[in-house]
């Protein structure tokens, strides 16, 4: 799991309020109105996307794993 202090460092202050919601969405498995999408040809890696942010993470039962935090590129999904 990274380092999430450094990933928040590529953000402004409102970016990381909207993304410390959406991290503690994600953790507690309350999934509804965000934005998720299973990623294809992934058996358990989702994405959460909010504007230009993408959160990128792993579900396995009851266990969250964040991949990474990106704003949305052309090799946002390449991991």
């Amino acid at each position: 799991m990274p380092d999430l202090k450094r990933l928040f460092s590529r953000f402004n202050k409102e970016e990381r309020e909207i993304l410390i919601f959406l991290i503690e969405k994600i953790i507690s498995l309350n999934w509804r109105g965000l934005d998720v999408k299973k990623l294809r040809g992934y058996q358990n890696i989702f994405r959460i996307r909010k504007g230009k942010i993408r959160i990128i993470f792993s579900k396995n039962k009851k266990e969250i794993a964040i991949i990474t935090i990106e704003r949305r590129r052309e090799d946002t999904y390449k991991f």
